[in-house]
C-alpha cells in the first residue's frame, strides 16, 4: 500500500521518519515549522495517520461521542480511555502519541499522577487535560512523575454540562487576560504544547506570540502554530454533525454508504 506524502509546507519527510517526541513537537516552534495533529481511537487510523506522517496524533476523549455515541465526553471513564489509548498504541506510530485524561480523573495532584500514569501505562507518550491556573498544581505534579503534559485552553469540553453550549472565548478583555495568564502559567509549569479551542482568532494569535510553546488551534483561527483537528470531520465520516470551523476534505460517509448499496445490489439472488 502506498503511503501518504508528507505536507512539505508543515513537515519534511526527513522529520517524519523520526520517532517525533514532546522535544521535536517543541521544536517545530523555534524552526517555524507548522504542528498537524488529528485524532485516532483505534489501530487501524492511527497507522493510516502515520503513515502520512502526521506528527502528533491525539487519542481525544471527544472518542465518548464518534465511537461510544455519548452527546459530550462528559460519561467517557478513565477506563474507556485506557481501551482506546492500548488499541491506538499498538500501531506504534512515529507521531507522538497524546491521550486526554478524562473528566474527574485529575481533581487532584494525587490523583492526576494516577490517572496519567494508567494511560502512559497503556500506551500514551503524553497526557492533555483541560484548564489552566486552575489545575496547575495537578499539571505540575504530572511533570514531576516524569510524564510529558500538553495543555488545552478556550473552550473545554469537559465543562459542557456548566456552560450550555459551546462558544468561543476570549473576546471580551477578561477572558483575553485569564487566557494569556493560564497560557504562561502552564508554558511556566513545563507543558510542551497547548490546545486552544474555539479562541477567538485575535486572543489566539496574542497568546501564540506569547508562549514559547507551539499553540494547536481547533476553531481558533490560522495564526497559531499548529491546528488539530479530529478525523472523522476531516473526512467527512461523522455525517450527523459537522462543527462551523470545520470544511470536509471528502465526504467519506456518502462513499461508504453507497459501496455497501451497492455491495447489496451485487450479491446473487437479492
Amino acid at each position: 500500500m502506498k503511503s501518504c506524502s508528507p505536507v512539505d509546507s508543515a513537515w519534511s519527510p526527513e522529520v517524519s521518519s523520526l520517532k517525533i517526541t514532546p522535544e521535536i513537537i517543541l521544536n517545530m516552534k523555534r524552526e517555524g515549522r507548522r504542528v498537524p495533529a488529528l485524532t485516532a481511537y483505534d489501530y487501524s487510523m492511527a497507522r493510516l495517520l502515520d503513515e502520512c506522517g502526521i506528527p502528533l496524533i491525539l487519542v481525544g476523549d471527544s472518542l465518548g461521542m464518534l465511537v461510544l455515541g455519548y452527546p459530550d465526553t462528559t460519561s467517557v471513564t478513565l477506563a474507556d480511555m485506557e481501551h482506546h489509548v492500548k488499541a491506538t498504541a499498538r500501531a506504534k506510530p512515529k507521531a507522538l502519541l497524546v491521550a486526554d485524561l478524562p473528566i474527574g480523573s485529575y481533581s487532584d495532584p494525587e490523583s492526576a499522577v494516577r490517572s496519567a500514569l494508567r494511560i502512559v501505562n497503556a500506551g500514551a507518550e503524553a497526557v492533555k487535560a483541560e484548564g489552566g491556573l486552575s489545575i496547575i498544581q495537578q499539571v505540575k505534579a504530572i511533570q514531576q512523575a516524569g510524564i510529558p503534559f500538553m495543555g488545552h485552553l478556550g473552550m473545554l469540553p469537559q465543562h459542557i454540562r456548566e456552560e450550555g453550549r459551546y462558544r468561543i472565548k476570549g473576546r471580551n478583555e477578561e477572558e483575553r487576560k485569564a487566557l494569556i495568564n493560564d497560557a504562561l502559567a502552564l508554558t511556566e509549569a513545563g507543558a510542551f504544547a497547548i490546545v486552544l479551542e474555539l479562541v477567538s482568532p485575535e486572543t489566539a494569535a496574542e497568546i501564540t506570540s506569547r508562549v514559547a510553546v507551539p499553540t494547536i488551534g481547533i476553531g481558533s483561527g490560522t495564526q497559531c502554530d499548529g491546528q488539530i483537528l479530529v478525523t472523522q470531520d476531516l473526512i467527512g465520516a461523522f455525517p450527523w454533525f459537522t462543527p462551523k470551523h470545520i470544511s470536509p476534505r471528502i465526504q467519506s460517509a456518502q462513499e461508504i454508504q453507497g459501496a455497501v448499496r451497492q455491495w447489496m445490489e451485487d450479491l446473487p439472488g437479492v
